[in-house]
């Protein structure tokens, strides 16, 4: 089969598109012909080896986190899907395999595709879709009424995080650019401050929740507009101790280089009065089947900036990495 191997870390070079064996199910798995993948920043970034400190897969490997498409096997002790089956799934952390024409996955971490999406659109809401919800609900639980500040709003994550808060009854502030704020406001976001001109750090500590998509300078924004005693979570920034105890296994070691790395933005918002937390975002089957339920009611959709057939991923992870893609990327299988 094709695939999108990652043979060394560093740049592009390290990385291309060739024949590999397919990968062999375990007694758990379902055997997937891929239709679509979706891209994330998460995919250049393990490309880079930025994140050889907490997962240290063997090389080549092929490369790729979410996926849509067709059930053609099951492992043996598989109860909830058959051949033909649709599905999409954030594959686990140590294993990826998206960016292939066949992709194992367990079936804990797969849902049945909304019925009214095709492949495209299904393979861009696990990863992104399931961060969202995850940081929103689960960490933040964030209620009806609370003003919610997302940065970032019209990238991947942030097109699902407005959507979401507002389902979950928040009143959403962004940041966006001229080019972005229709998108955002399309989505049901109340609020647009355009960062290019404007300054977050307004002196109004209005807001009860967080939610950090950029990190660097906005974060640090951010922490003077957070209420003393609510909570900011990044996907953007450094983690922080608690990733390595609950989002990565309980790895003690990790945890202790965290907290060292993790110092001054910690130590920023103790002084803020705000607690600080670095999600690392789990696989979930029955969290993407209620974001399946949400797509399926109107609630949530999915925003598509460009597709790519399969034998240009290398230019559409390039396009993720220059960070102008307004909502997801993705990359189509024939």
């Amino acid at each position: 089969m094709r695939a999108y191997v990652v043979k060394h870390y560093g740049g592009p070079e390290g990385s291309l598109l060739m024949d590999v064996p397919a990968p062999v199910p375990r007694p758990r798995d379902i055997f997937v012909e891929v239709r679509a993948a979706g891209l994330n920043p998460v995919d250049f970034k393990f490309r880079q080896g930025k994140l050889r400190a907490i997962l240290r897969p063997k090389l080549p490997l092929v490369l790729g986190n979410e996926f849509a498409g067709e059930v053609i096997a099951v492992g043996r002790e598989v109860k909830r899907f058959r051949v033909g089956d649709r599905v999409f799934a954030r594959v686990a952390k140590d294993r990826l395999g998206a960016f292939a024409e066949q992709a194992s996955v367990d079936e804990d971490d797969t849902a049945y595709m909304p019925g009214n999406l095709d492949f495209t659109a299904a393979a861009a809401v696990p990863l992104a879709g399931l961060t969202a919800l995850q940081a929103l609900r689960d960490e933040l639980r964030v209620k009806p009424g609370q003003k919610v500040f997302i940065s970032g709003g019209a990238g991947g994550v942030g097109t699902f995080a407005i959507q979401i808060a507002k389902w979950l009854g928040a009143h959403v502030t962004t940041t966006a650019s001229t080019r972005g704020e229709a998108l955002v406001r399309s989505l049901g976001c109340d609020e647009v401050i355009d960062y290019t001109v404007q300054d977050l750090s307004s002196g109004q500590r209005r807001f009860d929740a967080g939610f950090d998509l950029i990190g660097g300078k906005t974060l640090e924004q951010m922490f003077e507009i957070m209420k003393p005693g609510t909570k900011i979570v990044s996907v953007a920034a450094l983690p922080e101790p608690q990733t390595a105890i609950r989002d990565l296994g309980g790895r003690r070691a990790l945890s202790a280089i965290f907290w060292l790395i993790s110092y001054g933005i910690r130590s920023r918002a103790r002084r803020a009065g705000v607690s600080y937390r670095y999600l690392f975002m789990h696989p979930s089957g029955s969290e993407l089947a209620l974001l399946a339920e949400l797509i399926e009611q109107g609630k949530l959709k999915a925003i598509i900036d460009r597709t790519y057939p399969l034998a240009k991923i290398a230019e559409a992870l390039a396009y993720v990495e220059s960070g102008r893609a307004k909502g997801k990327v993705v990359v189509t299988v024939s």
